[in-house]
């Protein structure tokens, strides 16, 4: 399966708490695996099923409520702060989602997201509430995010905003390289610079 990320055009899923921990997104008990399969059955697993009884879903979730799918989140301000799991972008990527849209996103979270082909796109406060409002009112709305171009858009609309990304990242998301195959691709390069290089004894 390819990693790589350019043009994502789905639905997306609203979140519209703040302040979503990384102990929320994926809990603590649940941290025991080593690999990076099987998190996705417990993201959210504290707010989707009632406290101690995993047979009942809690309908009113959003990651319970057939209305919404996509493999876009769209969650509140603040999202991924506490503990620096990487386990918290495992789960997400692994549900299914392939971009993670907030008006802030914790500095730890951000940086694993981008090392597990999990796009974080920062956008300002009022235009996530217009994505809020979009998907609320109609639950099939479209959104492009375009890694390329840096631009997120409502399909339907065409309302849209930049985002920024790093280049070096932006380059890996591009390519489905993690940061062996970075290295592994400028081989060549790394080669011609060796044997260009000047030695003084």
């Amino acid at each position: 399966m390819s990693k790589s990320i350019n043009i994502i055009k789905s639905t997306a899923v609203p979140i519209s708490i703040e302040n979503i921990d990384t102990d929320q997104i994926i809990p603590a008990r649940f941290l025991k695996a080593t690999t990076r399969e099987g998190f996705g059955k417990n993201l959210f697993r504290d707010w989707r099923y009632e406290r101690g009884n995993d047979q009942h879903p809690i309908a009113d979730f959003p990651l319970n409520d057939p209305t919404y799918s996509g493999k876009i989140l769209v969650a509140g301000k603040n999202f991924g702060c506490g503990s620096s799991r990487e386990h918290a972008a495992w789960a997400l990527k692994d549900y299914g989602f392939d971009v993670v849209v907030s008006s802030f996103f914790a500095d730890i979270f951000k940086n694993n997201a981008l090392n597990n082909f999990l796009l974080p796109v920062l956008i300002t406060d009022d235009f996530l509430q217009q994505l809020f409002d979009a998907i609320y009112e109609n639950p099939k709305t479209e959104i492009e995010v375009n890694l390329e171009e840096q631009f997120i858009k409502v399909v339907a609309t065409g309302a849209s905003q930049s985002f920024d990304i790093n280049h070096y990242k932006k380059t890996c998301l591009l390519n489905g390289y993690d940061d062996i195959d970075y290295l592994l691709n400028m081989k060549s390069e790394i080669e011609d610079y060796e044997k260009g290089r000047i030695v003084y004894g």
